[in-house]
């Protein structure tokens, strides 16, 4: 299982992705597609590399809008796991 990270060690991480903020145990971002069309596919893309990384984000659809949450639920909280597919998202994003 992935270690807990300090709350100097997810600050520092947030740092690498600066799109995404805490809120307690987890760390969100928002993104707002030009279409509804390409707001699934940015989930269906996210899917596909959280299904690879075994580590499944939370996902809100609503219209053009999409927020993820990322949690290490079986750890309790944030871990490395989370910035890891942060970063992963963030690119699936950047190339939409």
């Amino acid at each position: 299982m992935a270690e807990l990270l300090t709350d100097e060690q997810i600050a520092s991480a947030l740092e690498a992705v600066p799109l995404w903020t805490r809120d307690g145990y987890l760390i969100e971002r928002a993104a707002e597609l030009a279409t509804f069309p390409q707001a699934i596919a940015a989930v269906d893309a996210v899917a596909e590399i959280a299904e690879a990384a075994d580590h499944h984000p939370d996902m809100d659809i609503r219209w053009r809008k999409v927020v993820f949450r990322l949690s290490t639920h079986s750890a309790g909280g944030l871990t490395s796991k989370d910035f890891d597919l942060a970063a992963g998202i963030d690119r699936v994003l950047a190339g939409m």
